[in-house]
């Protein structure tokens, strides 16, 4: 295996998992704000948001979804990997504070397309906040 390829279509089996862990701050907020430019007042605004069924400012869905996205370009494939597609489903909102506790694991491989299945979800003291799954071609490994 070379340094920039974590695995290869090769190297992944069925089951194989990875989590992370992020605790969602305010700052992470609002810089995800200005990253995106979606300064929708549930996410920016605490006096707004005390107003709404939250009784407090949430995390942008799409913040969570990119704790998936961190885990299968860093761990599981990892490096190489290309994030082709993601299918979620939001429950809940992640508060600032909330520890969010990403998860990936592998559910299907196309060995002859190179395209992986991902189940994903994240979850927040045990409750899924969302879950989904996503699609991602791997690199076969190098003929020698």
């Amino acid at each position: 295996m070379n340094d920039t390829v974590k695995y290869y279509l090769e190297d992944l089996s069925v089951g194989m998992k990875v989590e992370t862990k992020a605790i969602i701050t305010e700052e992470m907020i609002n810089t995800f704000a200005d990253i995106t430019g979606d300064h929708n007042p549930i996410h920016v605004d605490a006096e707004f948001a005390k107003t709404t069924q939250f009784g407090q400012r949430i995390a942008h869905g799409a913040l969570s979804a990119s704790f998936i996205s961190a885990i299968l370009g860093n761990d599981l494939p990892g490096p190489g990997a290309v994030f082709v597609e993601l299918n979620l489903r939001f429950r809940k909102p992640a508060f600032i504070g909330d520890e969010v506790t990403a998860v990936a694991e592998v559910a299907e491989i196309n060995e002859r397309t190179g395209r992986v299945k991902m189940k994903c979800h994240c979850e927040v003291n045990g409750t899924k906040i969302c879950r989904g799954d996503a699609g991602v071609f791997v690199q076969k490994r190098p003929a020698d």
